[in-house]
């Protein structure tokens, strides 16, 4: 039943994503381009998102279990950390570069955008070389 409920709820995002257009970088782009033609319209997509977002987060905090039994996992710190902002600049660089996150990029690349197929390989690029980082740093640190 877990799996069914991740399958709709990842079909929703997707489709969310195609009908607001974040799936689009020229429109994602467009959003970020503060001193040209600024395109306001995904300010709504994530006030909307954040509201939204909140009100899941007002009600999991409220619960021990998910609506399929699963323990509810919340995280626990609110410390931010060099780590944290590093990722976040990462994150807002490649964003701002390319158009996309990564959500957005599997639905385009899905939808056939040849972009998307880049930004994904070089993702997936940057998460193996982390783990790897990560992996050396964590048998170092057992060393």
């Amino acid at each position: 039943m877990t799996t069914v409920a991740a399958l709709l709820a990842g079909l929703l995002f997707g489709i969310g994503l195609m009908v607001s257009g974040m799936a689009n970088p020229a429109k994602v782009l467009g959003f970020l381009d503060l001193t040209g033609r600024w395109d306001p319209s995904l300010a709504f997509v994530m006030v909307g998102a954040i509201g939204i977002g909140s009100l899941a987060f007002f009600i999991a905090k409220r619960r021990k279990r998910s609506l399929l039994g699963l323990p509810v996992q919340l995280p626990a710190s609110t410390e931010i950390t060099p780590r944290l902002v590093l990722g976040s600049t990462a994150f807002g660089i490649g964003w701002g570069l390319a158009g996309f996150c990564p959500g957005p990029a599997l639905v385009a690349m899905g939808a056939g955008y040849p972009k998307a197929v880049g930004f994904v390989a070089a993702m997936v690029a940057g998460m193996v070389v982390f783990e790897v980082l990560e992996r050396m740093k964590s048998g170092m640190q057992r060393a």
